[in-house]
């Protein structure tokens, strides 16, 4: 299941826009000096990265011990957030019970993946269910979308009309693609390679 993103081309925009200086960028963590910036920090996720923006004149031995700080509160966030296993699976019953009753094939699991290429997929045999870890954090309804999507592929394993029709019983289905295809539009103008050489050049 992929999709593609909305509001990510704004914040990558912005991101892009207030930066002067390169600061670092390590794995996940992204941390831009900006010259807008006098003495607030400020950290994000945006793309698939923690983003922290911080002022371009602050010493390497301040962004040493504020960065990890940020960092560390985002993910703190991040992990209150987040669903256990056990309630993914109950929110899956839930979900089918209010909008596809009469479906009968139910998850025996569902599990958090590392998965960067597709949002959510199942398995009919075992009737397994892995949601990416992108999602950690995400708004519920866009959660909630994506555990119904596949849900529905427990007994409908292709996207034919049976499946579309049960798929547009979801109230939010508009604002939950238009949430994911903005996330990977986001995602995807910051790890590419013209995006980072505009922000290098910028520091140059």
């Amino acid at each position: 299941m992929q999709h593609p993103d909305l509001q990510g081309d704004s914040l990558v925009e912005k991101t892009l826009e207030e930066s002067t200086l390169p600061g670092i960028t390590e794995g996940e963590i992204v941390v831009i000096r900006s010259s807008r910036r006098k003495k607030n920090i400020s950290a994000y996720r945006q793309g698939g990265r923690i983003v922290v923006s911080i002022p371009a004149r602050m010493s390497k031995a301040d962004e040493r011990a504020m960065v990890p700080e940020m960092v560390a509160k985002i993910r703190a966030q991040e992990a209150v957030a987040t669903m256990s296993e056990e309630t993914l699976l109950i929110r899956v019953a839930e979900l089918l019970t209010q909008f596809a009753p009469e479906i009968s094939a139910r998850p025996a699991s569902v599990n958090w993946r590392a998965m960067r290429e597709r949002w959510g997929s199942c398995t009919g045999i075992d009737r397994s269910i892995r949601i990416s870890d992108r999602l950690k954090g995400a708004p519920e309804y866009v959660l909630d979308y994506v555990l119904f999507h596949e849900a529905i592929h427990l007994e409908y394993f292709d996207h034919g009309q049976e499946f579309k029709e049960l798929l547009a019983r979801f109230p939010q289905e508009e604002q939950a693609e238009a949430y994911l295809q903005g996330y990977e539009a986001a995602e995807n103008a910051l790890t590419a390679p013209e995006a980072l050489k505009k922000l290098l050049n910028k520091g140059a």
